[in-house]
């Protein structure tokens, strides 16, 4: 007869984090967008510092090999989070490009996401948009923030007025977004947070659908490296949310962003059983 093994210690780090993230939860209103673990370090990005678009020859050979680094993890990780998609039906009436919004939880789940970007009909490019200082990330995992199809966020405004320009090139060339609307990483954190409105302003600015798609989680047998039982992640994928072309864009991005809301409340609570008060967006 086999024994279980005792779970393995739980790091202090982690332990560390989840107490934030219950204060932040307490707190609630802008908190819901605070960042519980360090930032790497660098300065803010400027103009000069991104080729959204990937136009120099150097960044296109350091694509290629990133994407190609890419395919090879998610195939390692596609296992390992034994990953389900539901809701693939919703994906079929997608033309061109669209902006798909998920929870942001792990460094991980946009591996979920892109699980469903493959399932789009069509060909379409998966783009995901990043934190700026990611782009310092150490590693193998900073050449991937820097290459692999990523479109930092920054805080100097011409840098922001050149990712708008390049969403709008993406999306016109059927390209697929990943946009976090929680904005903030929060490890594990299983409730859907209310929305910033970026995704929803692009959507409604150059006219695309949002792919509203929301993860859960299931504790496995496994541990990871922290001590916690690893993760299975279900990907759901809700029925596109589109412009309304008789709304002003600011009532579009306000409307899809309280559906979009409205629809990832909704699914926690059928899958798993709990109750949840709509917050403010």
């Amino acid at each position: 007869m086999k024994h279980k093994k005792n779970p393995p210690e739980r790091s202090a780090e982690r332990l560390e984090i989840l107490e934030r993230i219950r204060k932040l939860e307490a707190e609630g209103g802008e908190s819901y967008y605070v960042d519980v673990e360090p930032d790497p370090c660098g300065p803010e990005l400027g103009p000069d510092d991104v080729d959204y678009l990937r136009i120099k020859p150097r960044n296109k050979f350091k694509t290629f090999w990133a994407r190609r680094m890419a395919w090879i993890l998610h195939r390692i990780f596609r296992k390992d989070l034994q990953m389900t998609v539901v809701g693939e039906e919703n994906l079929q009436n997608i033309r061109g490009g669209a902006i798909i919004t998920s929870n942001h939880f792990s460094i991980y789940e946009n591996l979920a996401v892109w699980e469903v970007a493959k399932r789009v009909p069509g060909k379409h490019r998966f783009y995901r948009v990043i934190k700026g200082l990611n782009y310092y990330q150490p590693g193998w995992v900073g050449f991937l923030m820097k290459n692999c199809d990523t479109l930092p966020l920054s805080k100097n405004l011409k840098t922001m007025r050149l990712l708008g320009e390049a969403l709008g090139q993406i999306l016109k060339d059927d390209g697929l977004v990943l946009v976090y609307p929680e904005q903030a990483m929060w490890w594990n954190y299983r409730k859907p947070r209310p929305p910033k409105a970026g995704a929803y302003h692009y959507a409604a600015k150059f006219h695309v659908p949002i792919i509203p798609c929301f993860v859960t989680m299931e504790d496995t047998d496994r541990f990871d490296e922290h001590g916690f039982p690893k993760q299975k992640y279900t990907i759901h994928v809700m029925p596109p949310l589109y412009p309304d072309p008789d709304k002003t864009a600011r009532e579009n991005e306000r409307a899809m962003q309280a559906e979009n809301y409205r629809l990832c409340c909704e699914k926690y609570r059928e899958v798993y059983g709990e109750t949840l008060e709509i917050q403010n967006a």
